[in-house]
This record gives C-alpha cells, structure tokens and sequence, in this order.
C-alpha cells in the first residue's frame, strides 16, 4: 500500500513539472529557451542534483546535464530529452492553446507533451529515484536537457559531446513517445542546396529562351525519375529515399529569375550512403547541364551528412531497453525509423543509442500535441530497470 502510494506521488510530481514545461513556450529557432530550462534548473537545485548549464560556441545556454559518479569502475550511460519543441502550426485549428500544460481524460496537453517534455520530466525524477543508490553504480549516469533539437542543430547535444569536463557516454537513451517500439536505427542523410541559373529577362521578351524555372523544374523531374535501390540482405530493412522539399525564385510576374534554388534530402542506407547519394544527384545535375545548357552551370552545396545506423537487439543500450519492457510483460518491438534523429548524430560519434518506448500520444508536431498518462507509470519502471541492469545494480 505505502509504495504504491510512493508511487502515485512520484507520478504526480512528474507530470506537475511536465505542465510547467509545457506552460513554458520553447519552439525551436524561435523562443528563447531561458524559462523552459529555468524550470528545470530550480527542479534540480531543489533536489540538490548535481548539475550544470551547457553552452555554444557563441556562448548561448543549450541544455543541462546532470551527472552522477557511481561507487565503481564502469560505463557511463545518458538520457536524453529535448525541451525545444516543433513550431506551433496554424493555433486557429488547435481546440487548446498549445501552451496548455492542462490535464483532460488522462492526457497532458500541448506542444512538447510528447516530444519530449514528459520524457525531460520523467528522467528528472528517475535521476532524483537513483542518486541515493549511486554507490551501487558501476560507472555512471548522466541526464541530458538539451534544446536547439527541433532546428536540426542540435545544439544542446553538440555541448555536451565536446564539454572537456563531461564523461563521453557509452550509451544514450532517448526519450521519444510510442509505447509498441523501441528504435534501434535509422536511416542516415544527405542534405544539399541546387543552385540553378539561367539568363533573367522580361516574361514577354521573345529573346528569353529559357528559364532558371523551366531549368529546376526539369532538374526535380530527373530527381524524382531516379532509380534507388530497395532494402537489401544486409538486415538493414529500409531503402534510401530522395525528396526534394523546397524550391525557391522569382519576383513578381514580369521578370523571370536568373537563379532558382532547390533542396534534395536523401535518406542514406548502409549500402546507399552519402557517397552514392550525392552520386545520384551530381548525375542528374550533369543531364540537367547538357540538356538544357546555359553560361553559369549548376551549383551543388553539401548542408549535412548523418551516417543510418542500427543496433542489434542484443546490443547496448536498445537490450536493456527490450528486456525491461518484455519482462514488464509489455509488447514491444525493434524499429529502424525512416526519419533520422539525433541517434544518428550520435552514431557519428561511435556512440550506439535507442529512442522510443514512452507513453501513447497524438498530435505530435502537427494539431492538439498531447500525450496520454495512463501508461506513465509502467514507462516509467522500465526506463528505471534498463538503467539499473546497465548500471550493474540488482
């Protein structure tokens, strides 16, 4: 009875402070993220964490990370969650405003409710559970609050992988809604920004023989026309994927333009990486270029490059994970996302991580984000047994 009374408070003070993190605006690239990590700071000082601000090159607060030193020789191992979150979208269609925090019929409302500000909360409380066991640990466990997530920048994680003081993990948990999955991989990217030029002149001139739109629309039709390969026999279960997701140029209606600048994301595969990608396009680029000549050839500018990754299920951390879930007697199975995410990032870096198994949800960057608190508390002991097991703590 006492304990699970223990438990009900726990699970109240979690979603307390995940409401006062969801009260607090923090859309990535557009709010300032002072107050949403002020929360937790104040949270953590309470609680006498230790913990400490982690900082840009340009000297901006990116995150939070708490670190607790166990009794023995071991492995550090993170959680991380976001506390940035995806723009609000159109409010009008929202049927509560996105900044809510409010609790109806079992779920949290807002935006970041389920990417990640219930998982931030969540972890909060299972490093406060955990630091009166710390001699127990073999290693060591860190929490990582980081923001600049949804700008793709990832600001908070770059901190924390080239702080001098932090120790490098050999792990990560992320927290990420959906209770049915555990992701294991990803598909990797290839990002680039097509310059495409052509002579301007006026749309009336019986001189202009062709435009820079004529030109980029022809160079997305190849792109679109391209021949990827499938998933292969390497046990990688996904195949590449190229989108172009933006096309900009032109001014009025008089004037055609003389540059029109495209983006091409690809999603890279093992056995389709940036090498093969960034093949791909240069390909189509050069038929571009013969078939529709012009003075200033096509420029091809490298944004980002995210190598796919993929643990096995026996591997560090995803087993943990796998096995806390399945010995809570929850169905839960391995998932390598077509998104990428900061796995990838991290994957770069030679570190293996995991994302996933947290509560229900809906709506996540798109209209009425909430997440359900139903399933709280189971989450809540799985993610606490798998960091137990790889802690070496019975």
């Amino acid at each position: 009875m006492n304990g699970s009374l223990r438990e009900d408070d726990r699970m109240r003070s979690v979603v307390v402070l995940a409401q006062e993190l969801v009260r607090r605006p923090s859309r990535g690239g557009i709010d300032d993220y002072g107050p949403v990590l002020g929360v937790l700071e104040d949270w953590l000082t309470a609680r006498e964490l230790p913990r400490r601000r982690l900082y840009n090159d340009a000297g901006a607060l990116v995150g939070l990370l708490i670190e607790i030193a166990g009794g023995r020789r071991g492995s550090w191992w993170t959680l991380d969650a976001c506390v940035d979150t995806a723009p609000y979208g159109d409010t009008t269609r929202w049927s509560f405003p996105p900044d809510s925090g409010d609790v109806r019929d079992g779920w949290l409302l807002g935006r970041g409710a389920a990417d990640s500000k219930l998982a931030a909360a969540m972890f909060c409380h299972i490093a406060a559970d955990l630091a009166p066991r710390a001699h127990e640990f073999a290693g060591g466990l860190a929490v990582l609050l980081d923001v600049d997530e949804h700008t793709g920048n990832f600001g908070g994680a770059r901190a924390y992988l080239t702080d001098p003081e932090a120790v490098r993990p050999t792990g990560v948990i992320i927290g990420y809604p959906g209770m049915d999955e555990v992701v294991v991989g990803g598909r990797g990217l290839w990002r680039a920004s097509i310059a495409v030029h052509a002579p301007s002149g006026h749309s009336g001139s019986s001189r202009l023989a062709i435009s820079a739109i004529t030109r980029a629309a022809h160079l997305v039709r190849l792109l679109d026309a391209a021949e990827l390969p499938g998933p292969n026999d390497s046990g990688f279960p996904l195949g590449p994927k190229l989108t172009v997701t933006a096309f900009h140029g032109g001014e009025g209606f008089s004037v055609t333009p003389g540059r029109v600048d495209i983006n091409v994301d690809v999603r890279t595969t093992p056995s389709f990486d940036a090498y093969a990608a960034e093949t791909l396009v240069r390909k189509a680029v050069a038929e571009l270029d013969a078939e529709l000549p012009v003075p200033v050839p096509t420029e091809i500018t490298e944004v980002a490059t995210w190598p796919s990754f993929r643990l096995e299920e026996n591997e560090q951390p995803a087993a943990a994970l796998l096995s806390a879930a399945r010995a809570a007697d929850l169905e839960v199975r391995a998932k390598t996302a077509g998104p990428s995410n900061i796995g990838n990032l991290l994957a770069g870096e030679g570190i293996p991580a995991t994302a996933g198994f947290g509560v229900p949800y809906e709506g996540l960057h798109g209209i009425d984000e909430r997440a359900s608190l139903a399933e709280l508390p189971a989450v809540y002991a799985v993610h606490e047994q798998a960091v137990l097991s790889l802690l070496g703590v019975c």
